[in-house]
């Protein structure tokens, strides 16, 4: 998901001027190629999203990319997650994928362009899985056909985020293309499982690759640069009741009606937390305003027969929280909300409900904006882009946390989508060309020519 945020402006009078000045100024001969070449660039994307990859299937797509850029003469490998070393990790947490999949068949994809020198390293990184394109009765396209129309590319993972993932590639073919050396390294990187959590993807490549000096990672948000991540976690509510048959409900208790309360509690905490936190980055888009955190009822499970009175019922979760919380704060509030309830029912206070914790349990992070790498990306946009700059983030969990986390400075720039995670999906392609030259851009000043 793309991230949002505040605006940082140019400073001085004459600010129309300087970016008309800019804009005007020396691109590269690799960045001059992105663009003569951008047919090529889209029927990239094209092939990409035609790959089905939902989270968990992502072998195919994956397998693709090898070839791609063993193509390009880039020294590429799989590398597949080992379940023993991710335990050992205090940010490891078992994902649905893995659960229901394990991690055989699952590779991570990891490239190398060797520098020639001793400059700064940079690491393209990139996640393959997308989210189930269902109900497809929502689609007037085929989620999986790559279609354009005008310059919009529609399909499931168009912008989240295959658009990125051929930006990056493209960018790192351009420096082949041009013979454009490097003094630092390039890391380019395809991983797995980012929309349940990362583990077996990102956080694995953190622990086992080599440590670059700043990482991108260009999930769409309209180029702007997002800087931070929400804190995620997944939690379930069970309430039991009593079966009996409908005819005679009195003897039964209902699970449905008595977990109402606590759908109703859980509605005004997170209208109650949205009220009092608050978070610049997140809030940039008016719309976004007293939205960085969020506590979403996202399935509900009970009953298997209309003349049945439900015996049980069950409620999965979502809280997200920008920087300014930790886990036991938030975990502690929601499931004192739902005692609370639980203690003024006769029925809960005798039965009461269960709350597990499960699956996503993402830490958020907050990349410092002034940090070097932050600011060189900053002027190139400007140059490249020729529009101020939004730096945003806080309202998503991103794999750019397990970055900043292993002390790496990362963050998201990438194109403009919409409707992600939705249906008709769709990534627009001159932004998608734009990034790819400005990814050009920052691994030739970050790195330096040798």
């Amino acid at each position: 998901m793309s991230e949002v945020g505040s605006f940082r402006f140019l400073n001085g009078k004459n600010t129309i001027s300087k970016l008309v000045f800019i804009m005007g100024s020396h691109k590269s001969a690799a960045s001059l190629w992105v663009r003569k070449n951008k047919d090529e660039l889209i029927s990239l994307l094209q092939d990409l999203v035609r790959i089905p990859s939902i989270t968990g299937k992502e072998y195919d797509v994956q397998k693709f990319i090898l070839e791609k850029l063993k193509e390009i003469d880039l020294d590429t490998k799989f590398i597949f997650p080992d379940i023993n070393v991710l335990k050992n990790h205090d940010e490891f947490f078992e994902t649905t994928s893995f659960v229901n999949q394990g991690y055989d068949n699952r590779p991570n994809v990891f490239s190398v362009l060797k520098g020639k020198g001793n400059g700064s390293s940079l690491c393209l990184s990139g996640h393959v899985d997308v989210v189930s394109p269902e109900p497809l009765t929502e689609w007037t396209r085929d989620p999986w056909g790559g279609e354009i129309e005008g310059n919009l590319l529609f399909g499931r993972g168009s912008g989240d985020m295959k658009a990125g993932i051929a930006a990056m590639v493209f960018a790192v073919q351009a420096l082949k293309e041009t013979d454009t050396k490097l003094s630092g390294d390039i890391f380019l990187e395809t991983t797995i499982e980012e929309e349940d959590g990362g583990v077996g993807g990102n956080l694995y490549m953190r622990i086992t690759q080599p440590k670059p000096n700043a990482a991108i990672i260009p999930e769409p948000s309209d180029y702007t640069i997002g800087l931070a991540s929400a804190g995620v976690m997944y939690f379930r509510v069970v309430v039991p009741g009593f079966p009996a048959h409908a005819a005679t409900a009195h003897f039964g208790e209902n699970a449905i009606l008595k977990m109402v309360p606590i759908i109703e509690a859980l509605k005004n905490l997170n209208k109650e937390r949205q009220k009092t936190i608050s978070y610049p980055y997140a809030e940039w888009d008016p719309s976004m305003k007293g939205r960085a955190t969020t506590i979403n009822i996202g399935v509900i499970s009970a009953g298997d027969w209309p003349s049945t009175v439900p015996g049980l019922c069950e409620i999965k979760c979502r809280v997200g929280w920008p920087p300014g919380e930790t886990y036991k704060e938030v975990r502690d509030q929601i499931e004192n909300t739902i005692m609370d309830v639980a203690k003024k029912d006769n029925w809960l206070r005798e039965h009461p409900p269960r709350i597990e914790w499960f699956g996503w349990r993402a830490r958020p992070h907050e990349q410092n904006p002034d940090h070097p790498f932050v600011k060189l990306l900053e002027d190139q946009v400007i140059k490249h882009i020729g529009r101020r700059v939004a730096f945003t983030g806080g309202a998503a969990g991103l794999d750019t946390r397990f970055f900043v986390h292993h002390g790496v400075p990362a963050v998201v720039f990438g194109p403009k989508a919409e409707r992600i995670h939705s249906s008709d999906e769709r990534v627009d392609l001159e932004s998608t060309i734009k990034v790819t030259e400005v990814l050009v851009e920052i691994m030739t000043n970050w790195c330096g020519l040798f």
